[in-house]
């Protein structure tokens, strides 16, 4: 004879892992070219001077320099690199 009883299925048990997004430099910081500033979905933040834009929306400096965070307009914000 059975020693276990019948267990039921449950509905539980499934989570995605985190997608790690994010504001990764913050300003005044001294970064590289190629380095990666923010991750995020959709353009919350925009791309200024010396940043570029991946298809995932992701961040990047185009040349070594300092971050500097600025408005773009009344509500929307960009992210610029400047040579130091």
């Amino acid at each position: 004879m059975s020693h276990k009883k019948a267990a039921g299925s449950t509905r539980n048990g499934r989570d995605s892992n985190g997608q790690r997004r994010g504001v990764k430099k913050f300003g005044g910081q001294t970064i590289s070219a190629g380095t990666i500033i923010v991750r995020q979905v959709g353009s919350k933040i925009h791309p200024g001077n010396n940043v570029g834009m991946g298809k995932d929306y992701t961040l990047f400096a185009t040349i070594d320099g300092v971050v500097t965070y600025e408005r773009k307009g009344r509500d929307k914000k960009k992210v610029s690199v400047y040579a130091a």
